[in-house]
């Protein structure tokens, strides 16, 4: 993946949570990359520990208690970097079962801008990945997350995405979930300065006997602040996929604007997909919605496609290549995108195979 990404600002690789390495590039020099235990830091930069505590559980508490480095990413106020900051996350193969708990700290300065790209990857053998990222995003500043899960069939997954939005900045999410056998991503937006903005994206495939499980939370605690999420997700073979999302706008957070989008396709007869957006409004000069579908594909798009004649093994991968790729357009950074559409087109079976997805898994 890091090599589809047109010139890395900085490079980090983390084994079972302990960093590696740390590579920085000239672009990156004006920002601070530093490793600390995650038990604590003599001098943690401003948010780290508290964005976290915003979406606080018995495994994020587990996390800060057990976790062994966390890596730790602050750009200076008004700094602009020009390529990505990429953090790989490996998890080697382990005799015994185990517990990982990957952490990841990312702040951003007033009036700052970065990307940042997390990948997490893993060899077999039973584990349970919970990583952790917190996300701090000062007064105007401007954010671009990128967070790819494709971990062996092996590991479980219990992940936490959490951030926090100041004053007229922006946070752009875009989120990938393919790999695992049970995945768990819990993202946790919450807009607390007035103007914030949040775009929050995700796009996840199961076949086998994967389950993708995604719950959002989009919090609006000011005035004029506006996210829009858009999740999409297919399921083959007996895969499942659940969906849940809530929109809470608090008391004074007037002329806020929040859209939730959850889209589902069911490849297969044995596959299943649930999608449960939840609305929770406690102000009246507001502008919410949420929609969701899940549903096999569209006969009327297939006999389109068939029309002008193209076989109907070719119809369907074209149909559902089509159903990402509006959603993976939209990708804040191009080498992500081309990426996932590459590996999004390796889980298809390919021409002339029975069905759509790749049947007993990758």
């Amino acid at each position: 993946m890091v090599s589809g990404l047109a010139s890395p600002a900085a490079l980090v690789r983390t084994l079972d949570g302990f960093v590696l390495s740390a590579d920085l590039g000239a672009d990156a020099r004006s920002a601070r990359l530093a490793v600390a235990s995650a038990l604590g830091l003599s001098r943690p930069p401003p948010g780290f520990g508290s964005v976290l505590a915003l979406a606080e559980d018995a495994f994020t508490l587990l996390a800060r208690g057990f976790g062994p480095d966390a890596v730790v990413i602050v750009v200076p106020p008004g700094v602009h970097l020009g390529g990505p900051i990429v953090v790989v996350h490996e998890f080697g193969a382990h005799p015994d079962p185990t517990v990982i708990f990957p952490r990841t700290f990312v702040g951003l300065g007033s009036g700052a801008e970065a990307t940042v790209v997390e990948h997490f990857v893993s060899e077999e053998g039973e584990a349970l990945v919970c990583p952790v990222t917190e996300l701090e995003v000062a007064d105007n500043a401007r954010l671009s997350y990128h967070s790819i899960q494709e971990l062996d069939r092996s590991t479980w997954q219990l992940g936490y995405l959490t951030s926090r939005v100041g004053r007229d900045a922006a946070l752009r999410s875009f989120t990938a979930a393919l790999g695992g056998d049970y995945a768990r991503l819990c993202t946790h937006s919450t807009l607390d300065g007035e103007a914030a903005s949040s775009e929050l994206l995700a796009a996840y495939f199961g076949d086998g006997v994967q389950v993708q499980d995604m719950r959002t939370f989009q919090e609006h605690a000011a005035p004029r602040t506006r996210s829009s999420l858009i999740f999409k997700g297919a399921v083959d073979d007996s895969a499942r996929s659940v969906y849940s999302g809530l929109i809470r706008i608090h008391k004074g957070a007037r002329k806020s604007d929040a859209s939730q989008t959850n889209r589902n396709l069911v490849l297969a007869d044995g596959a299943h997909a649930d999608s449960v957006p939840n609305l929770d409004i406690e102000e009246n000069d507001v502008r919410c919605s949420h929609a969701s579908a899940v549903g096999p594909i569209d006969r009327a798009q297939r006999f389109y496609v068939e029309s002008r004649g193209v076989p109907p093994e070719v119809a369907e991968r074209l149909i559902l290549l089509g159903f990402f790729d509006d959603l993976l357009s939209r990708a804040p950074e191009p080498g992500v995108a081309a990426y996932l559409r590459g590996a999004v087109e390796g889980r298809l079976s390919p021409v002339g195979a029975e069905g759509v997805g790749k049947r007993g898994g990758r």
